[in-house]
């Protein structure tokens, strides 16, 4: 059976990203992003599923400096509702419960709920980990924030669904592969990623954005970052609606090529429907 890879452990939301996105392949839990991507690299997993950003909290930090650097590409995205649930050992009564444990993103996003209830926060590693703790400690005051798949594998109790302060809360994930898997152009909705760096003439982000806007190509993200930690070294990282084969995508791209010193193509991919605008820039 084919493996994918992902960083957290067995339970994560990256967890439940690749049984919804690969039901049939086998998860593999990895420390690290670095290490999910290694883990394919090395042929130990087929694909990697790294989360990218979040609705609420937006991007991941780390994610758009390893991607280009990662030997991989973009095959597909993924996206999973954040539903947090409070775990607790079997048996426990919601009023026992005084600490919550979790990734310090997910406290923060159950700040009504824990305050109503007089429940502490407590910075976990991560949230699979979290459940995993106690489930081992098997402590009723401690209480774990998580996902419903952690309660079902680590055999905790679900004493509150669904608490999260933000109702449309929702990760991104790029589903990463070592070959190319590019869908033929009219096929349907695509995106494509990718990162440059401009070259140093007045205006040339500006000029360079300029064609997405002049040949009607929708541009749906552009990050900046730093590149080995210098000021001066800035890279690009882009979402745009289109093919690379597309008419008004190649022309973008070309006009884009000649303001830039770098440009590289990390994916070429299916739109997930449901998140697809269709616009224009």
């Amino acid at each position: 059976m084919p493996t994918i890879a992902f960083q957290g452990e067995l339970g994560a939301y990256s967890h439940q990203a690749c049984h919804e996105a690969r039901p049939d392949h086998d998860p593999l839990p990895c420390p690290t992003f670095e290490d999910a991507i290694d883990a394919v690299r090395g042929g130990r997993a087929n694909l990697a599923m790294l989360p990218v950003e979040n609705s609420t909290y937006g991007r991941v930090a780390d994610i758009h400096s390893l991607l280009p650097h990662s030997g991989l590409h973009i095959i597909e995205e993924a996206f999973v509702r954040v539903h947090i649930n409070l775990l607790a050992v079997p048996g426990t009564d919601l009023g026992q419960v005084k600490i919550a444990q979790s990734h310090t993103v997910l406290l923060g996003q159950c700040r009504a709920f824990l305050g109503q209830h007089g429940i502490r926060p407590r910075v976990g590693a991560d949230t699979a980990g979290s459940a995993q703790q106690v489930a081992a400690a098997g402590d009723p005051s401690v209480a774990a924030l998580a996902s419903e798949m952690a309660a079902k594998i680590y055999g905790l109790e679900v004493l509150a669904r669904h608490i999260e302060d933000h109702d449309r809360n929702t990760t991104r994930f790029l589903i990463m592969s070592p070959e190319p898997l590019r869908p033929a152009p009219g096929t349907g909705p695509v995106k494509t990623t990718f990162v440059f760096r401009v070259r140093n003439i007045p205006a040339a982000l500006y000029k360079a954005m300029g064609g997405f806007a002049t040949n009607g190509v929708n541009m749906t993200k552009l990050e900046s970052y730093m590149v080995d930690g210098q000021f001066t070294a800035t890279q690009f990282y882009a979402d745009i609606e289109g093919h690379p084969e597309d008419p008004p995508v190649a022309r973008a791209l070309e006009e884009l090529a000649y303001f830039t010193s770098s440009l590289d193509i990390l994916g070429v991919y299916p739109a997930d429907p449901d998140h697809f605008d269709g616009g224009a820039a």
